[in-house]
């Protein structure tokens, strides 16, 4: 299975557009990569090619990594199917990109598509340009397939994980099981493992479990602390609040990731406040001895 990060940033990317807290000054004085919004583009052969999210960059992401441009005739896609982990604005803008395809397939849960529905109108517009089947992603490992049905080589299974409804929705859907899920993959051929989870709002036992089976891990890196929007003094939101788990302090996601047995562990959907970003920040320094990596964009690896 091959692995290409095309976008590590959280909403906004990095540097965000409008701020210019001490993390984006780093990115524009070159202390930092620049990075764009969350997306991965999966693949079993290097042909047929799945995608963690469909960015509001997308598009110059595409054109950043050669194989999902189109080849061999006039019009064309290697992009096989988009697997949705919510529906937050960050992770499915770039479907609406996508809209010039004669087929898209997304795999979303029943709980995602109905928010898509109600916040945003995206699959009565999506129907308007061109075919897109929506596919409910199984509990169990089972064949991701192309979107001519055939398998890919690749097992996939969604896993539900504490998270809350897109921010457009506040007031009018309550959090429920599905309205955020990660994603297990298994390659047939090699038996590479892996997960992505780049929107987390808790560990549990049901989620570590899973990603104790892994290979390869890549997990929320959103905030490193709890009141880190108002220590920057860019906003009045936990991180609680927004529905992420911070990776800093006794109870974040570093000290219980150190612990998996995963020889991969990459830090993903990183916002623009977050210091790990910073290459010289001793919370970058932290992330690093305990054995995790903070995520670049065009980071490819196999398994």
């Amino acid at each position: 299975m091959r692995v290409h990060l095309l976008g590590t940033a959280a909403g906004g990317g990095f540097p965000q557009w409008n701020c210019n807290c001490a993390t984006c000054r780093g990115a524009r004085a070159m202390r930092a990569r620049p990075r764009s919004q969350s997306c991965v583009a999966l693949s079993a052969d290097g042909r047929s090619w799945f995608l963690l999210n469909a960015s509001p960059d997308l598009r110059a992401q595409i054109e950043s990594f050669a194989p999902l441009r189109p080849a061999g005739s006039v019009r064309g896609t290697a992009v096989e199917g988009v697997l949705l982990t919510n529906a937050d604005l960050d992770h499915t803008l770039g479907l609406f990109l996508l809209r010039e395809g004669e087929h898209l397939a997304i795999h979303a849960t029943r709980e995602v598509r109905r928010a898509l529905a109600q916040g945003v109108a995206l699959p009565a517009v999506l129907a308007s340009y061109c075919r897109a089947d929506w596919i409910e992603p199984p509990a169990e490992l089972a064949p991701l397939c192309r979107r001519d049905g055939t398998p890919s080589g690749l097992l996939y299974a969604a896993l539900s994980v504490p998270g809350k409804p897109p921010r457009y929705l506040d007031g009018r859907a309550a959090p429920s099981a599905g309205a955020s899920v990660g994603y297990r993959m298994v390659d047939e051929a090699t038996g590479g493992r892996l997960a992505l989870l780049p929107d987390v709002a808790a560990l549990d036992e049901a989620v570590l479990a899973a990603l104790r089976d892994c290979d390869a891990v890549l997990f929320d890196g959103t905030f490193w602390s709890q009141d880190e929007m108002r220590s920057m003094g860019v906003g009045t939101a936990s991180a609680a609040d927004m529905g992420h788990l911070p990776v800093g302090g006794p109870d974040g996601s570093l000290a219980r990731l150190a612990d998996l047995p995963a020889g991969l562990k990459i830090y993903i959907h990183i916002n623009n406040t977050n210091p790990i970003l910073l290459d010289e920040s001793p919370e970058r320094r932290a992330v690093e001895a305990a054995g995790v990596a903070v995520g670049y964009d065009g980071w490819d690896f196999s398994l």
